[in-house]
């Protein structure tokens, strides 16, 4: 059922394109072993994590530093030639799926950490770079980056730029747009610019937050300027079990109303405890309806209190069973248990659908018993790991691929979760993005004025709408061809 091109541009919208005369101009940018148009090695980028949605590339090209990206994107703009750039492809909203009449920009071998400045506590990295390895070069020097994504061993900086993605820290330490501060991007013209600064304010408007969360829609990110922060004295996880999700869901409320601010603080229901317990071993409590999280750091002396603190709370909100880290290690292989989370839900399903979407704490009760409903509404099950403390939900639905029916049920009610959560004063997306996979909930969540105005800004960055087209924005006005992509998006 994986929309195609009709998807992201009406039959006969695009001028036609010279894809010999451009892949002619193309070979004199980069080596031949940069260049892949074979079909078997095409279809390992037909999709992103996401793999409801698949379109094989035309070519994909791998530059191997931002003069050949800025090459590639100015031949490109000249023929009119849509490009999609794609990180690590382990993005969740099929944001980086390919243009079947387009360049898919590979940026995984733009792979260097350039420098680590100990003294400004900054590093400044390529797009490729991963999540994990900035903190683990950084280590040295008792320095980490905060933003941890459940993918942090294998997503890029640059993805994680393009999605403002977040992690179980975000609570404390906040998303991707809180912990960086310059970046240089290639503008859909071909122009390398930069924006941001390394002072804690600059004049004008604040483009580096646009640019943050932009989806690859408004230029393209070559290198990156990272905060890295000192790593904690010390840090411990209290682990609680409790026997109603509604419980739980209190007791989240209850430590942030305490005026405790954890590093962590995250929640997994009964079905997502037992998936990540088989898989992981974490000594999760395998018969709870709820499981939380909750991580404390800082000086020996303020985890020592926090933690008696949190200890009390959750068992006055009724927690059946508290556990407290007892060593580094231990508290490793608890968050292994969390970060386990999507893959060990793979093994009770051939396939799964993770949603993104964020509402306030005091909802999360609410939230995840209509979640159940909608379950057997449509039966299927459905595992929720979420960050309880920003209200950041990932529920997980269980599906089969192979059966357009389950795929068609499955599509439904994540589009249901998505619009509850705007129902109750979220939004559609946390750090995931919009990609193609939300755009039918745009409208639930912007109106038509607002539509436009995010419209009016793509079109300022990239008039020519070639960079990742179809994605992010449903286009209004300007763009005919893409007129009607969010009404063909609901008909599905």
């Amino acid at each position: 059922m994986a929309p195609s091109a009709q998807l992201l541009a009406e039959p006969g919208s695009l001028p036609l394109i010279d894809k010999k005369g451009l892949l002619e101009k193309l070979t004199g940018v980069l080596p031949s072993d940069c260049i892949i148009t074979e079909e078997e090695s095409l279809r390992p980028f037909e999709c992103d994590g996401l793999t409801l949605y698949k379109e094989m590339p035309w070519v994909v090209l791998l530059p191997q530093n931002t003069q050949q990206v800025q090459r590639i994107v100015q031949l490109c703009s000249a023929e009119n030639v849509p490009v999609v750039a794609r990180g690590s492809g382990t993005g969740l909203c099929a944001g980086a799926m390919p243009h079947p009449d387009g360049v898919l920009l590979v940026l995984s071998k733009l792979d260097r950490i350039l420098d680590i400045d100990p003294l400004a506590r900054t590093a400044r990295v390529q797009p490729g770079v991963t999540n994990l390895s900035i903190s683990q070069a950084a280590s040295r020097h008792q320095l980490y980056y905060a933003p941890d994504p459940s993918s942090q061993i294998a997503c890029s900086i640059g993805g994680n730029v393009a999605e403002n993605s977040g992690g179980v820290h975000c609570l404390k330490y906040g998303l991707t747009v809180h912990n960086i501060l310059e970046l240089e991007i290639v503008t859909a013209e071909g122009e390398i610019t930069r924006i941001g600064n390394q002072s804690l304010d600059a004049p004008g408007y604040d483009l580096l937050a646009l640019m943050t969360g932009s989806e690859g829609l408004l230029g393209i990110v070559t290198e990156i300027t990272v905060k890295l922060l000192p790593t904690p004295e010390l840090a411990r996880v209290v682990m609680a079990g409790f026997d109603s999700v509604d419980n739980a869901g209190n007791a989240v409320a209850g430590i942030i109303a305490a005026g405790i601010i954890p590093a962590g603080l995250e929640m997994m229901d009964k079905l997502a405890i037992q998936a990540a317990e088989d898989f992981a071993n974490a000594g999760y409590p395998r018969n709870a309806q709820a499981l939380l999280l909750c991580e404390v750091d800082g000086t020996i002396e303020e985890v020592d209190a926090h933690t008696a603190r949190v200890e009390a709370l959750l068992r006055e909100y009724g927690a059946s069973s508290v556990v407290v880290s007892r060593d580094e290690a231990h508290r490793a292989l608890l968050w292994q248990g969390r970060k386990s989370a999507f893959p060990a839900v793979g093994r009770l399903s051939p396939d799964y659908y993770c949603m993104d979407g964020t509402i306030p704490r005091r909802h999360v009760a609410h939230v995840l018993s209509e979640i159940a409903r909608l379950s057997q509404k449509y039966d299927l099950l459905v595992a929720n790991v979420f960050h309880a403390g920003d209200g950041n939900l990932h529920p997980l639905i269980l599906y089969n691929s192979k059966d357009p029916d389950s795929v068609h049920r499955a599509e439904i009610f994540g589009a249901e979760i998505l619009e509850l959560s705007v129902a109750v004063g979220g939004c559609i997306t946390g750090e995931h993005g919009v990609g193609l996979e939300k755009l039918r909930q745009m409208p639930a969540q912007f109106s038509t004025t607002e539509l436009e105005q995010l419209e009016d800004l793509k079109h300022a960055f990239d008039p020519a709408l070639n960079l990742n087209p179809g994605k992010g924005v449903p286009i209004l006005k300007r763009c005919q061809e893409y007129r009607a992509l969010p009404d063909r998006h609901q008909h599905d």
